[in-house]
């Protein structure tokens, strides 16, 4: 049986951009691929996943969701066993799990001129900071704050960065920021962060790159000032170029035909 069908899942599910951008992408690569979402919670994760049948081609994972798929996966690509955390399964024989945030933070940095960084702070301990912290090693850096409400949760990135020689410091959010060449933050959508700590990080924090993008600006990029402010979208974009590359040829790094056009359609439903 072709292995036709795709979806996104995670809890909550309805916000997501994703079959939007590979409806377009499947669009202009002339395929006959269903992709949808769907709502799926932790504990009913594996359930799902073995209920699938022979016509599922592959999964995209969002929130609480990655650590579960990274479980599930056979195999997995040195970002995912680096972080820990799955966003894309390809199925087949052997469930194969990548994680494609990384390459889509450096590609989202790279496509509006950010491309080294030797000093990087990154606001929040969640999954993605982890994504963010690799991210920011294929950017030179070589030693990265991570300032968190709770310092003691950035514990599994300072092993991280031991672990891909980087010097790690986990510091409270509040705390005074040292001078940063580059800013990523993984706080959730919505958040504000009270005006003398979002000053304080924009007034030595680089260029930001904000992995939220609804609503936008998010308060801290309206507070950022004359640094340079990148949205999360387009990380969500790039993830999901390297994720139908995988749909498509098994491995995120090959490129797709006529890739500067599938990107355009995809930019367009943005």
């Amino acid at each position: 049986m072709t292995r036709t069908h795709l979806a996104v899942w995670g809890d909550p599910i309805g916000h997501s951009k994703s079959p939007d951008l590979h409806a377009a992408a499947y669009g202009v690569l002339g395929v006959d691929w269903e992709y949808g979402r769907r709502q799926v919670a932790v504990d009913a994760f594996a359930g799902a996943l073995a209920g699938l049948d022979d016509s599922w081609r592959g999964l995209s994972l969002t929130m609480p969701l990655k650590e579960a798929a990274f479980r599930a996966a056979a195999t997995r690509d040195a970002h995912a066993e680096l972080t820990g955390a799955v966003n894309t399964l390809l199925l087949g024989n052997a469930t194969a799990g990548f994680n494609t945030d990384v390459g889509g933070i450096v590609d989202a940095l790279a496509e509006a001129g950010v491309t080294e960084a030797g000093t990087v702070r990154i606001l929040g301990a969640g999954a993605t900071a982890a994504s963010a912290l690799v991210a920011a090693t294929e950017l030179g850096a070589t030693r990265v704050f991570v300032h968190a409400r709770r310092p003691e949760r950035a514990a599994g990135l300072v092993a991280l960065g031991a672990n891909i020689d980087v010097a790690v410091e986990a510091q409270p959010l509040g705390a005074k920021p040292s001078r940063a060449d580059l800013t990523i933050a993984t706080l959730p959508s919505g958040t504000a962060l009270p005006a003398h700590i979002s000053s304080g990080l924009a007034e030595s924090g680089g260029a930001l790159f904000d992995a939220a993008y609804a609503p936008w600006p998010s308060a801290l990029a309206a507070s950022w000032g004359d640094g340079a402010v990148i949205s999360g979208l387009g990380m969500l974009l790039h993830q999901a170029v390297r994720q139908i590359r995988i749909f498509r040829h098994g491995d995120p790094a090959i490129e797709l035909p006529d890739e500067e056009s599938v990107v355009a359609a995809m930019r367009a439903v943005l």
